[in-house]
């Protein structure tokens, strides 16, 4: 059974969860689709799929189809961190589909429920100390 890391981005505070799911319910999911929250365990939420890595660190990639890894020609953006103007890398990404190689996946909170996230996931606040 995979183990899969979702990593999730709460826009409005710019704070980042993880949650390992152990299930495959996510494979077959591509880069922007949207994902009920209950699969989480973040019931009223809605979360969209904004990328990822498969087990050797390769990262997604929105606009290769599928899930082999491929080679690339890409100038300064995912997969390429830093590229002098006008110069473009061959580099190796994954497609942009979840599969059983898929490690971690990102993803935004899209809806928001009633409850805060830090309590669905079971998160203790920090207390100030004075």
């Amino acid at each position: 059974m995979p183990e899969l890391k979702i990593v999730i981005n709460d826009v409005k505070t710019g704070k980042s969860y993880q949650k390992l799911l152990q299930d495959d319910s996510m494979q077959g999911k591509k880069i922007n689709d949207k994902v009920d929250g209950k699969l989480l365990g973040l019931h009223g939420y809605e979360l969209q799929i904004t990328g990822g890595t498969d087990n050797a660190g390769f990262p997604m990639r929105q606009d290769v189809e599928g899930t082999a890894r491929r080679k690339i020609l890409i100038g300064k953006s995912t997969g390429l961190r830093k590229a002098p103007k006008g110069i473009r890398y061959r580099k190796s990404v994954i497609g942009n589909t979840i599969h059983s190689r898929t490690v971690q996946v990102n993803a935004k909170i899209v809806k928001y429920g009633d409850k805060p996230v830090e309590d669905l996931l079971g998160i203790k606040k920090e207390e100030k100390k004075e």
